[in-house]
C-alpha cells in the first residue's frame, strides 16, 4: 500500500459537491482495497467561501494548499454572485490559488473515447483515436499584466486596459513541460502565438525555438498561428501531438478541442508548478465543465471528467501510473456499458444519474481488479 498524501478537496460551488462525492467514492475504493490512501482534507473555495468568510478565498486554505500534496478542485461561480464586485467573485478564488501556488503550465487532454464518438458534432473519421494535449501558460500573460483596469477619459468617455506582457523564463518554463510531455508521447510539439502581429508572440516564437534547440533536439516543434490552430482544430484535429502557447491563446484552444470529444463534461485538467529538489511539484486537479448552476443539486451532472483528474492526479502528482491507468480503462468499460448522463446521450443508451454513474464507475473498478 502506497504512503498516504496529503490531499485538498475543494468542491466549490454548483455541480462541484455533487462530482466530487464520486470521486470520494473512487478514493475510498482505492483505500479499501489497500492500494493508496490519502490523508484527505476539505474546504471552501468560491462562492461558498465568500458566503462563510467574505472572500473567495480564505487565507486558511491558501495555507492548506501549500501544505498540500495536491488540490483536488471541482467548480466555482453562479448567477448567486454575478452582482459582487469583480475582486470577490468567485472566480478569483481559483485564480489566486492559480497564482499563489505557482501553478504556470495547465494541461488539458483532448482524448475521444471509442463509445463516445457519436457525441461529438465532427465525423467519426475526423476524431477516431484523437488523443492530443493543450499546455496553456497559466499566470502571465494578458490575465495578468500590468497596467490593468478601466479608466475615465478626459472627455467623460472610458478605456478598458489589459497587458500582453510575457518574458523569457515564463516562455521557458512552459516549454520545458510541453517537450518533456512529447517526449513520452508521440514527439512533436505545435508552439502557437501571434508572432505576425504581437511583439510579445514574436517572443514566444524565438524563446520556443531556442529551447528546442538548445535542450530538446529529439522533439520535432513546428509553429502556427493561433487563428490558424483554431481552424486545424477542427479541420485535422489527428495532427497534434502537444500544444503549447500562452494563457489568452490557451483558454480559447482547449475550449475549442475540448468541444471535440463531444462534452466538457469528460475532460480533466491539471495545473503545474514548478519541480522542487525532490522533483515534487505543487499541481491542482480540476474537471473543465464550470458549476452548471442551472443542473446543480439535481443529480444530473457528469462526475466522470472530475473521476479522470483525479487519475491525471494519481499520474502527475504521485507517479502511480497504473493506478490512473486503471481508473481511465474503469471509465472507458462504463461508457461502454451504454450507460450515459443527459450531457453525454446517445440514441440506444441508458440515461442515468450522477449517483447511477458513480454506482457503474465502481462495479467496473471491481471487474478490473
Amino acid at each position: 500500500m502506497a504512503s498516504n498524501k496529503k490531499l485538498l478537496v475543494l468542491p466549490g460551488d454548483g455541480i462541484g459537491p455533487e462530482v466530487m462525492r464520486q470521486v470520494y467514492r473512487v478514493v475510498d475504493w482505492f483505500d479499501r482495497r489497500r492500494i493508496v490512501s490519502f490523508d484527505l482534507a476539505e474546504d471552501l473555495v468560491g462562492g461558498a467561501a465568500y458566503d462563510a468568510h467574505g472572500t473567495p478565498l480564505a487565507d486558511g486554505t491558501l495555507q492548506a494548499a501549500m501544505a498540500a500534496d495536491a488540490v483536488l478542485f471541482g467548480a466555482v461561480g453562479g448567477p448567486k454572485w454575478d452582482s459582487l464586485p469583480f475582486s470577490a467573485k468567485p472566480e478569483r478564488g481559483l485564480l489566486r490559488l492559480r497564482k499563489e501556488l505557482g501553478l504556470f503550465a495547465n494541461l488539458r487532454p483532448a482524448m475521444v473515447f471509442e463509445p463516445l464518438i457519436g457525441a461529438s458534432t465532427l465525423r467519426p473519421e475526423v476524431i477516431r483515436d484523437l488523443d492530443l494535449m493543450i499546455v496553456r501558460e497559466l499566470t502571465g500573460g494578458v490575465y495578468f499584466g500590468e497596467p490593468r483596469g478601466v479608466e475615465t477619459l478626459p472627455d467623460g468617455t472610458r478605456r478598458g486596459i489589459n497587458t500582453q506582457v510575457y518574458t523569457t523564463p515564463e516562455i521557458v518554463r512552459v516549454g520545458r513541460v510541453a517537450f518533456e510531455l512529447a517526449r513520452k508521447r508521440r514527439g512533436r510539439v505545435t508552439s502557437v502565438e501571434k508572432s505576425n502581429v504581437m511583439e510579445s508572440g514574436l517572443l514566444w516564437r524565438e524563446e520556443m525555438q531556442a529551447l528546442r534547440d538548445r535542450e530538446y533536439r529529439d522533439v520535432e516543434l513546428s509553429h502556427m498561428y493561433a487563428d490558424n490552430c483554431a481552424m486545424q482544430l477542427v479541420r485535422n484535429p489527428k495532427q497534434f501531438d502537444v500544444i503549447v502557447t500562452d494563457n489568452l491563446f490557451g483558454d480559447l484552444l482547449s475550449d475549442c478541442a475540448a468541444m471535440l470529444t463531444g462534452s466538457l463534461g469528460m475532460l480533466p485538467s491539471a495545473s503545474l508548478g514548478a519541480a522542487d529538489a525532490g522533483g515534487g511539484r505543487k499541481a491542482l486537479y480540476e474537471p473543465v465543465h464550470g458549476s452548471a448552476p442551472d443542473i446543480a443539486g439535481k443529480d444530473m451532472a457528469n462526475p466522470l471528467a472530475c473521476v479522470l483528474s483525479f487519475a491525471m492526479m494519481l499520474r502527475y502528482s504521485f507517479d502511480l501510473g497504473e493506478e490512473a491507468a486503471l481508473v481511465e480503462r474503469a471509465v472507458v468499460n462504463t461508457l461502454k456499458g451504454g450507460v450515459r448522463t443527459s450531457d453525454i446521450m446517445q440514441t440506444g443508451t441508458a440515461r442515468v444519474s450522477t449517483t447511477v454513474m458513480g454506482d457503474t464507475l465502481l462495479r467496473e473498478l471491481d471487474k478490473l481488479a
